[in-house]
């Protein structure tokens, strides 16, 4: 990475996690991915039970495989027939630490994430008793308007190329602010504050991770 591109992500997302803070989320800044690595595995108690929504940023960190070699007691929705794999995301809802990304985080301190189901936005509102959000720097952005619109024209249209649904972003790779059956732009969170203070916890990473 360019130093200089290094050192902006250092000075705004220790801005970031200051305003995080001040909205009752815990939160950390990274340099990279294996300091965020070892942060996580830190906070995650070696009894805990850990479950995760669909995330290309938690897959980049190595984390499941982390959790795997050390024993984690884990509610694995990656190791189960396709069948099965909508009873493992309910029984996520009461997991102790749930993981997940976020499609962006404004500079004053909230989340925006976008959901064509609803699981990863609902554990985030309520349900496992701890969640970790983990996004790089790439994610933050200047106010809710520009978070939603990341999520709306950059995120969705290439989580839909990536799953290989059928709606007029996967085709286009733009926003066609669809109804299709496949559309994966159907919940629309806004976390503008944590209660109880410290349920949600966000590590920033100084490096480009996810989309």
């Amino acid at each position: 990475m360019m130093e200089v591109k290094k050192l902006y992500y250092e000075k705004s997302g220790k801005r970031t996690v200051e305003a995080l803070r001040r909205r009752h989320f815990d939160a950390w800044y990274c340099a990279d991915t294996a300091e965020a690595l070892n942060k996580i595995l830190e906070l995650i108690p070696a009894d805990a039970v850990v479950s995760w929504g669909g995330s290309v940023t938690v897959d980049e960190l190595g984390l499941k495989a982390a959790l795997r070699s050390r024993g984690q007691p884990l509610l694995d929705r990656d190791s189960v027939p396709m069948e099965q794999k909508a009873e493992i995301m309910h029984r996520a809802m009461g997991c102790d630490v749930f993981l997940m990304s976020s499609n962006a985080i404004t500079e004053d301190g909230q989340l925006f994430n976008i959901d064509g189901t609803g699981n990863r936005v609902a554990a985030l509102c309520y349900g496992p008793r701890n969640v970790i959000v983990v996004a790089g720097m790439n994610k933050v952005v200047a106010d809710l308007p520009a978070a939603y619109s990341r999520a709306r024209h950059l995120a969705a249209p290439m989580n839909a190329q990536r799953f290989g649904l059928s709606t007029p972003c996967s085709v286009t790779g733009q926003c066609g602010d669809c109804q299709s059956p496949d559309c994966i732009c159907n919940a629309l969170v806004a976390t503008r504050g944590c209660r109880p203070a410290g349920r949600v916890k966000v590590i920033l990473v100084g490096e480009d991770l996810g989309f």
